[in-house]
């Protein structure tokens, strides 16, 4: 609040003459009451007396408006209206002389506006960071306090200091991750208790504090240095101690083009991570960077990858199914930058093209050819392998180490034919036996019976052929086996009892002598003749 014009230099010196000298001849004037508080623009009635007892011209000194609402011989009632700031007043009289009483007339109003200034976006926490509040009027300035809040928690507080269009006051506040979210606001206190008035109270709208912590580490990328174009790829970045992580910004670039990607946040930590497809115009080393960012810090991690193209080599036979001795070319080719190595090749030979040719035989059928391709991408050697099958039509073979010309069994013991014809396309064998034409089984596991026995003709037959081998099987068998078992049966069983018989007879003579003995001693005591006493 601007200050008030000030008052004319007459009245204060009759003021101050007032103070020091009250008057002569013993005449005193009064003011009733002597100070007084009121709100701006409100009205005061004054009462003006003096003691004098005879006519005396008095009245009120005041460059406010006033008005004369009564008065008596020694008395005037005036009411003073719109007062808008603090002023003092004289009541004066004349009474053979001039006296004075000063009134002190003091304004109050409340502050017409209370804000805390705009708090930054993001505070870092450990760091001071100082409020301001803004106040906007309010007197009396020396009972007017301005307090800052946290919630509903009272931090400190201050005295408005000097009038001015608006004061500001200042608070220093250290910053904690317990202040994140947190609502700051100001509130100013008008205590007119003392004044016999109650507490004023005028509040600012709250303005939340947002905190944040991003550590002095980078982010970690975790990626492979190397990704063949048209495969899929992963990246990952993670930061530890970041708060609050759900708040931070994360951000995938490759060649300035940012990358899909999900975040997931933990308490302090965050990971980002990106599943994408290597395109073919990624190709060659490319920047690949993490940039965390929280409040108006960031932090970037940058690593470089290579995108490279290596195609599998191309392995050809000049035919894949030939028949035998059949000359056939074998040819492995891949594109520039990238050598190749040939199985059935000397090894050492790393060339862009490779062949060469071999006459097919049975040995070569199903036999398999791989071609080897190296290329070397930023340090790292790669490899692809392609294989080729050749097949070689043959006609059936039937060898000796593959189908016995001589089997010999004994009767009743199992026995599995064996007999494995060999051919491409695989040859139909068939045993036949001579004379009835009795079909041999084959593979099969089974009893062996006298009726298998004699001589069979196993033919293998195929489009490519026929080949026919002899095979004899023997079954040996004998006629007396029950008789020989019937009979060693009755000769153990014989022994057997004459054995017991023998030993019964003995025992049974051994108890008769020893019973023979004991009669013969007990007839001898008896004729024995009795000593004489």
């Amino acid at each position: 609040m601007a200050p008030g014009p000030a008052p004319p230099a007459l009245p204060a010196l009759l003021a101050l003459l007032g103070a020091l000298l009250p008057g002569l001849g013993g005449a005193q004037t009064s003011v009733d009451p002597a100070e007084a508080i009121i709100p701006r623009g409100g009205s005061v009635q004054v009462n003006c007396s003096t003691s004098c007892n005879q006519t005396s011209i008095f009245g009120l000194e005041t460059l406010l408006t006033k008005k004369e609402i009564a008065s008596g011989d020694n008395w005037m009632l005036f009411e003073l209206s719109d007062v808008q700031e603090d002023s003092k007043l004289i009541c004066f009289s004349n009474c053979h002389e001039q006296t004075m009483a000063p009134m002190h007339l003091t304004v109050y109003w409340f502050p017409e506006r209370v804000e805390l200034a705009p708090l930054p976006r993001w505070q870092p926490v450990g760091e001071n960071l100082t409020m301001t509040c803004q106040v906007a009027g309010g007197a009396p300035r020396t009972n007017l306090t301005v307090v800052l809040l946290r919630g509903e928690e009272e931090l400190s507080r201050q005295l408005a200091g000097e009038p001015a269009e608006v004061a500001e006051v200042t608070f220093t506040v250290a910053v904690g991750r317990e202040d994140h979210l947190a609502n700051f606001s100001c509130r100013t206190d008008l205590d007119l208790r003392p004044r016999g008035l109650g507490l004023f109270q005028n509040s600012s709208a709250p303005r939340q504090l947002r905190t944040f912590v991003l550590p002095e580490t980078l982010p970690r990328l975790a990626t492979p240095p190397i990704v063949e174009v048209g495969t899929q790829w992963s990246v990952d970045c993670t930061l530890d101690g970041v708060f609050p992580a759900s708040e931070a910004q994360v951000h995938l670039v490759l060649a300035e083009e940012r990358l899909p990607s999900t975040v997931l946040y933990n308490k302090e930590s965050l990971l980002a991570m990106a599943n994408v497809k290597a395109n073919p115009e990624d190709e060659g080393t490319q920047q690949l960077w993490c940039e965390v960012t929280l409040g108006d810090e960031n932090r970037r991690w940058q690593e470089n990858v290579t995108f490279y193209s290596f195609p599998a080599p191309n392995l050809t036979l000049s035919e894949p199914e030939v028949s035998e001795w059949t000359t056939v070319t074998v040819e492995c080719e891949a594109p520039a930058g990238v050598v190749v190595s040939l199985s059935g090749l000397p090894s050492g030979l790393a060339v862009p093209r490779a062949q060469f040719q071999l006459n097919a035989s049975a040995a070569d059928n199903r036999r398999s050819f791989s071609c080897s391709a190296a290329l070397e991408v930023a340090g790292h050697v790669l490899q692809k392998n392609k294989t080729r099958e050749l097949h070689v039509l043959y006609g059936p073979r039937l060898d000796q180490r593959d189908c016995l010309g001589n089997w010999t069994w004994e009767e009743g013991s199992y026995q599995t034919l064996k007999c494995q014809a060999w051919g491409n396309p695989i040859p139909e064998l068939k045993c036949h036996r001579k004379g009835d034409e009795a079909l041999l089984p084959i593979g099969d596991l089974r009893p062996v019976k006298r009726e298998v026995a004699g001589t069979y003709l196993c033919q293998a037959r195929s489009p490519r052929g026929e080949i026919t081998r002899e095979v004899v099987i023997n079954v040996i068998y004998h006629q007396n086996n029950i008789l020989i078992i019937i009979l060693v049966t009755t000769i153990v069983i014989l022994g057997t009892v004459s054995v017991a018989a023998y030993l019964y007879n003995r025992q049974r003579k051994i108890q008769k002598y020893k019973l023979q003995k004991a009669q013969e001693a007990a007839a001898m005591k008896l004729n024995t003749p009795a000593t004489p006493p």
